[in-house]
């Protein structure tokens, strides 16, 4: 079991790297007020002026005015180079629900391993934000409440099936693969309903649908097929 530098019994708000909107990492702070930055994201904290409570990564990006600014005991370097700082991250912080931001921007290869993290680890629940969109592994249940017409994309990280209700195309019967089918631009008819016969499916949403989104991933759904 991997040392956890961050526990937190609610939300945390983790921010990566990239170019972030101060306005989409406001509002995420109101949400998850703990603040943790992966590596590079620690400048990004202060230049919004915000200390985060801890960082984790290889340190390979941070600078040194940043090294400098953050006590020491909050730095959590991780020297290993088989993983990305976000899958750091999600090893060593414990919290019932993680906001990342910083991960989708900039470099496209970026965030595809960071979709490609959260379903290799389908036990931490965390959603990730971007300037218009955002994305989190599909939970075994979901329940989610959307206004109708809303853009709902379901895209596969690994062969799944699945069964929906609240969808205008519905998923039921359907085999979704990486290289096969997949459910993108399907959109919202009623309160959508999502069951999964294993992990492996990432939902995406426009980032108007953060409230419902977070609403949903902390529901009592979401809950009890977590465990």
């Amino acid at each position: 079991m991997p040392t956890q530098f961050v526990h937190h019994s609610d939300k945390i708000t983790l921010l990566g790297g990239a170019s972030v909107d101060p306005a989409l990492l406001s509002r995420a702070l109101v949400i998850a007020p703990a603040l943790v930055a992966a590596d590079g994201g620690a400048d990004t904290a202060l230049a919004a002026g915000r200390m985060p409570e801890a960082v984790i990564g290889d340190f390979d990006s941070i600078s040194a005015a940043a090294r400098a600014a953050i006590p020491a005991e909050r730095q959590h370097p991780v020297a290993e180079q088989d993983s990305t700082d976000f899958e750091k991250c999600l090893r060593h912080v414990a919290a019932r629900l993680i906001l990342g931001l910083g991960f989708l921007g900039d470099r496209f290869d970026h965030g595809l391993a960071a979709v490609n993290t959260l379903v290799r680890h389908p036990d931490r629940r965390c959603l990730l934000i971007g300037d218009d969109d955002l994305c989190f592994h599909c939970p075994p249940e979901l329940a989610l409440d959307l206004p109708p017409g809303s853009r709902f994309s379901l895209f596969p990280m690994a062969p799944v099936r699945g069964t929906s209700r609240g969808l205008h195309w519905p998923i039921d019967g359907l085999d979704f693969a990486p290289g096969g089918r997949i459910g993108t631009s399907n959109r919202v008819s009623g309160p959508v309903r999502l069951r999964m016969e294993g992990p492996g499916m990432a939902v995406i949403l426009p980032v108007a649908a953060l409230d419902a989104a977070v609403a949903a991933l902390m529901g009592p759904e979401a809950e009890a097929a977590s465990g």
